[in-house]
């Protein structure tokens, strides 16, 4: 997908103009870009520091080489290179359609003459590396890109001759876990028959959707490859045992390419004629999107001085520099519970009010007198407090992760803070209203009122560094004016709202940057006047999960959009949760947390009177916790590697296997649980707030660790700079979680 260019971006190099960024990672970043002739490129660059090193640069060469190997047919054809620059660099063909794990999640898994046609195109690919001498060493469904005419593979970042052991300074297991031969997962030689592993790998993930060895962690996944049978479930039945001999952990029971493409397709018909009809409508799309993309710059961020603070503690001045870096962390983000979710309180035109117009040239910086205010901490754990205005008439948002900051709202607007200190980092006062905020933990996205009335609502995006308000996307295009709306979700280029249009709801989706509508599905009315316009939701496969108050009872209404059409694909009701909480719970909701629904690539985890996993293709019960139970609750569940966590009224904390529902282990927690606030865990501990406490248990003893008093109906966690945040609406508290290292 396009994304604009940073302030600090080159606006040139060499003779290519850059126009957007396709992506960046540790070692470089890749731009779409064009030559003064027209000819429109994908360039890849190399990270300065990176450059530095010769061995980097060596690889750089060889990853050209191999590109040039495979040639245009089978690979992105090299249009020119300069591995001796100063900052080396490579261009090669704008390939014209999605990368494969881009179109299994935009159009669900491939159908059996699809995954052959692809399969039989790779093995052509693997072959023409292999005459060559060359392996790949790191296929996977992102370094498979999908065009018309045929897959075309990319990324030879760690492809080397075969036999050659040189330049594994990166590591012995260089590669992706997930698609490694076992061989490669031991650092033992990747010869040709790696790849056909890898491949393998790559179309049981077409075909189903999941790769052959789940997710999770590096080390879980390396160990699965060794040890584990591949999991082929959703595989067509007459590609299963093609694909579990390509699985054969020994190399020399794994069939050749020559073979394998034989058995895999007859060669007939053109490639295209293979796929679905949506895919190539996306291959479409995105052969035409790259002209009309307009190329837009981030500004530099907002420097301006800030208001004074309280410091963080920080480390003691004895702290080497090493143990400080260990503790600072990256600015990689782990949201609890799966990720970050979206939330919106759809109000109607007497219960809500209209946002309020003005500051869309960016943030402010000065306080109201008396509120934004750090105080000094009121416990050892406490690394900051800050007051802020609280927002009336609507629901506290819960405090919101991206990167290194927190975002609140507050009675003043959008508020950034540094999660490490509380120091405040800009406050964009035209976002008044909780329900048009949104972020997956990267990026903010925001409704703002605009139009000739001011009444018409467009999508923007905010610069998490500076504030920065993006230009407008004006939902107008669509021919149906956005008046009154939530914004549910924005992923994948296209925004997802609740939109409120002559006292008729419905579910919209529209083009997250040009506005354009995509489709829109009419929903049941809202009660506009409680807490049941609560909505929450996950992305899921190809599905939009929506988790609402059920309309009649108690319990939860859950359904399934999917997100090419806005067709219903599945809905179906969890008994025994009340509006606004749990059963046996208070019905307010003082803070809503946006990651109380989690999922993952087979199930979506819901709490009530049980903990269910409800298959995603269907919406049917695969697991449930507790039943039979008829005493206890559980509150929104957390997902961390394989583990669902729940609050449970009486026993404290459960931890169940996602898969099966099993009980892992449970803890007491010595007060009964706050079922309103979603459990979240950093991989040490689990979080749990109980009767006004933040307790703290570990995943290794299941015992508590240490609490913190007092809690808020709410809990974020910023792994990277290992903080827990809560807020009441009136108060941002920070929890330092890396205080037993500085004693």
């Amino acid at each position: 997908m396009l994304s604009p260019l940073t302030h600090d971006d080159p606006r040139n190099l060499s003779r290519y103009l850059l126009l957007a960024r396709l992506g960046s990672g540790g070692m470089g970043t890749v731009y779409l870009a064009r030559n003064p002739g027209g000819r429109t490129v994908a360039l890849k660059t190399m990270h300065a520091a990176i450059a530095a090193d010769p061995a980097a640069r060596t690889r750089f060469r060889l990853e050209t080489d191999a590109a040039r190997i495979i040639g245009s047919q089978h690979g992105a054809a090299v249009v020119d290179a300069d591995p001796l620059a100063e900052t080396p660099w490579l261009a090669t063909e704008y390939v014209l359609g999605p990368p494969l794990d881009d179109a299994v999640t935009l159009c669900g898994p491939l159908p059996e003459p699809s995954v052959r046609a692809l399969g039989a195109a790779l093995v052509g690919a693997l072959g023409q590396l292999h005459s060559s001498d060359v392996v790949h060493r790191d296929l996977k469904p992102s370094n498979v890109m999908v065009t018309a005419y045929g897959p075309k593979v990319i990324d030879f970042g760690i492809a080397r001759a075969a036999g050659d052991d040189r330049l594994t300074r990166m590591g012995v297991a260089a590669g992706t876990p997930a698609f490694m031969s076992p061989e490669q997962a031991t650092g033992q030689e990747h010869t040709s028959a790696g790849d056909v592993f890898a491949l393998a790998g790559v179309l049981v993930y077409a075909a189903a959707g999941h790769g052959p060895f789940g997710t999770g962690q590096a080390a879980d996944l390396l160990y699965r490859v060794r040890y584990a049978e591949p999991d082929l479930t959703g595989a067509p039945e007459a590609l299963a045992p093609i694909l579990a001999r390509c699985l054969a952990k020994d190399p020399a029971e794994r069939p050749g390419t020559a073979r394998l493409a034989a058995e895999l397709h007859d060669g007939r018909g053109d490639f295209a004629d293979h796929l679905p009809d949506d895919l190539l409508a996306e291959i479409a799309r995105r052969a035409t999107e790259v002209w009309h993309y307009a190329p837009y710059r981030l500004p530099a961020p907002n420097r301006a001085p800030l208001p004074e603070t309280v410091p963080d503690h920080g480390p003691p001045s004895g702290m080497s520099r090493r143990r400080l870096l260990s503790v600072s962390g990256g600015s990689a983000l782990a949201a609890a519970g799966g990720g970050v979710g979206i939330w919106a309180w759809l109000r109607g035109p007497d219960g809500g009010r209209p946002g309020v117009a003005g500051g869309t040239e960016g943030p402010t910086a000065a306080p109201q007198p008396g509120a934004d205010q750090t105080t000094a901490p009121a416990d050892k754990r406490q690394p900051w407090r800050k007051r802020v205005t609280s927002v009336k008439d609507e629901p506290v948002l819960a405090p919101l992760p991206v990167g290194a900051i927190v975002v609140v709202m507050t009675g003043d607007g959008l508020l950034a803070l540094a999660a490490r200190s509380g120091e405040r980092r800009w406050l964009v006062e035209s976002v008044k209203e909780p329900r048009h905020v949104h972020t997956d933990g990267k990026q903010i996205h925001v409704l703002l009122p605009g139009g000739t009335n001011g009444h018409q609502l467009s999508l923007h995006t905010i610069d998490p560094v500076g504030g920065r308000i993006s230009p407008t996307a004006p939902f107008a295009k669509s021919g149906n004016p956005v008046q009154q709306g939530a914004l549910l979700r924005v992923a994948d280029g296209t925004a997802y709202l609740a939109v409120r249009s002559g006292g008729i709801w419905s579910i919209r989706a529209f083009d997250a940057r040009t506005g354009r509508e995509k489709w829109s599905t009419p929903t049941r009315a809202y009660n506009v006047t409680g807490s049941d316009d609560l909505v929450v939701t996950a992305l899921a496969g190809n599905m939009l999960i929506l988790r609402r108050a059920a309309e009649k009872g108690d319990g939860l209404d859950v359904n399934a959009l999917d997100v090419r059409t806005g067709r219903l694909v599945w809905e179906t009701t969890v008994p025994g949760e009340q509006t606004g909480g749990q059963t046996g719970e208070p019905a307010d909701t003082s803070a809503f947390a946006p990651n109380s629904l989690v999922a993952d690539d087979r199930h979506v985890y819901v709490g009530g009177s049980r903990v269910q996993a409800l298959r995603l293709r269907d919406g049917a019960v695969a697991w449930a916790f507790g039943a039979g139970r008829a005493a206890e609750a559980y509150g929104p569940p957390a997902l961390r590697d394989g583990v669902v966590y729940a609050a449970e009224r009486n026993r404290g904390v459960v931890a169940l296997g996602a898969t099966d529902g099993k009980l892992r282990w449970a803890a007491k927690t010595g007060d009964r649980p706050d079922l309103r606030v979603p459990p979240v865990t950093d991989g040490e501990h689990v979080f749990v707030t109980a009767e006004g406490t933040v307790r703290a248990v570990t995943l290794d003893t299941h015992a508590e660790d240490w609490s913190f008093t007092p809690s808020s109906s709410s809990l974020c966690l910023i792994e990277s700079e290992k903080r827990l945040v809560q807020t009441d609406g009136r108060n941002v508290t920070a929890i330092r979680l890396d205080y037993s290292s500085l004693l």
